[in-house]
């Protein structure tokens, strides 16, 4: 397995959203290869995937970086790890690698979020270090 930013062909990343997506929300669609074209052109977005020895995307995780008045940020989003390639540690070295690439870039802290019932992504979230924070979540749907 490897772990790498993603630097290749649309048509692969948007075949494996393809595949991945619905493993993680039932409530969101896989992204076309326009609008992942769009995410990957984003200066915030560095895009990883984990690659199994076969050469095949077998996760995917979004770091998102950005700059507010007090630090630079980094925010993970959307960590998937195929199903069938579970219990590799795919995703504690695709977090690691954004971790790593978010302290590189200077960023004073990495945040995310899981959903509760996600029991093994949240017991692998609190090994890596993450602590959970005294804070609200809130979501305002513009649509």
């Amino acid at each position: 397995m490897k772990v790498e930013i993603f630097d290749g062909d649309v048509e692969e990343l948007t075949a494996a959203f393809k595949s991945l997506v619905p493993q993680l929300s039932k409530s969101n669609p896989p992204p076309g290869a326009d609008f992942v074209r769009g995410m990957l052109a984003s200066d915030a977005i560095t895009q990883f995937v984990a690659r199994d020895d076969a050469g095949r995307i077998v996760g995917v995780a979004t770091l998102v970086i950005f700059p507010i008045p007090t630090a630079w940020r980094a925010w993970i989003e959307d960590v998937i790890v195929d199903e069938a390639s579970g219990g590799q540690g795919i995703g504690t070295a695709l977090t690691n690698a954004m971790i790593d690439h978010a302290r590189a870039a200077g960023c004073k802290t990495v945040d995310l979020t899981s959903r509760p019932k996600r029991e093994v992504a949240n017991g692998m979230y609190r090994k890596i270090g993450f602590v959970e924070r005294d804070t609200n979540v809130y979501r305002y749907d513009p649509s």
